[in-house]
C-alpha cells in the first residue's frame, strides 16, 4: 500500500473534524436545526472547505450515518460468530448493541435519528440503504442458525423488534435512569425478549421446536 502524501493527510484530517464537529452537534440539536455555518464554526474551518469535502449537509449526514451502521454490524459479527443456539444468538445480538453503545451516545443519537427519519415521507436521502442492510444482516443471522428458512415478513418482525427494543429503551431510559442502572435493567428486559422471541420463532415454525 503507497503511503499518503502530506497533502492527503491533511485532506483526511480535515474531512475528519467536519465529521466529528457534525457528530457533536447533530447528537445536541438534531440534523435538522444543526446548520453548516455551525459546522464550519465548530470545526473551526471554511465554508468552502465543507462544500469540497461533502457538498451538502445530506451527504454528510449518508456518510455519518453510514459509518455508525457500518461498526455496528462489525460489532454483531464479532458477537455472534460462535452463537451455538437460538436463544444465545439473540441474546448476542442484543447484546452486541449494548457493546457498542456503551459509552457512544452520539453514535446511538445518530442511530435513532437516522430510524426516525425513515419515517418520513421527506427525511434525508439514501439513510435507508444503511438500516436495510443493518436489519437485513439481523434477519439473516437468525435465518441461518435455524437452518429452516421463516417468510421474510417473519424474520423483519423479529428484527424491528430487536431494532425497536435497543432504540425505545436506551432513548428514554437514558433520561429516566442513572447511568449505574441501565444495564442492570437493560439486562432483565433483555433475558425476558429473548425467551419472547426464542418462543414466538419456534411457533412460527413448528420444525424447530426440537
Amino acid at each position: 500500500m503507497k503511503k499518503r502524501t502530506r497533502h492527503q493527510k491533511r485532506t483526511v484530517k480535515t474531512r475528519e473534524k467536519l465529521l466529528i464537529a457534525a457528530k457533536s452537534l447533530f447528537s445536541e440539536r438534531g440534523f435538522d436545526a444543526t446548520t453548516i455555518d455551525e459546522i464550519t464554526e465548530k470545526a473551526d474551518l471554511g465554508k468552502g472547505t465543507f462544500y469540497y469535502h461533502f457538498g451538502t449537509k445530506d451527504h454528510l449526514i449518508r456518510e455519518l450515518v453510514g459509518e455508525v451502521m457500518g461498526n455496528l454490524g462489525d460489532t454483531i459479527r464479532q458477537e455472534c460468530h460462535q452463537s451455538s443456539d437460538l436463544n444465545e444468538l439473540l441474546d448476542n445480538i442484543i447484546k452486541a448493541h449494548m457493546t457498542f453503545f456503551d459509552n457512544r451516545w452520539e453514535d446511538f443519537v445518530l442511530y435513532f435519528q437516522g430510524s426516525s427519519e425513515m419515517i418520513l415521507n421527506d427525511g434525508y436521502e439514501g439513510l435507508d440503504k444503511p438500516f436495510l442492510n443493518y436489519q437485513k444482516h439481523i434477519e439473516d443471522l437468525i435465518d441461518d442458525m435455524i437452518e429452516s428458512h421463516l417468510p421474510k415478513s417473519t424474520l423483519r418482525r423479529i428484527a424491528c423488534a430487536i431494532t425497536g427494543f435497543i432504540s425505545g429503551f436506551y432513548s428514554i431510559t437514558s433520561i429516566t435512569t442513572p447511568d449505574e442502572e441501565i444495564h442492570k435493567n437493560l439486562h432483565t428486559m433483555r433475558s425476558a425478549l429473548v425467551a419472547s422471541l426464542a418462543r414466538f420463532i419456534k411457533e412460527a415454525h413448528p420444525a424447530i421446536q426440537s
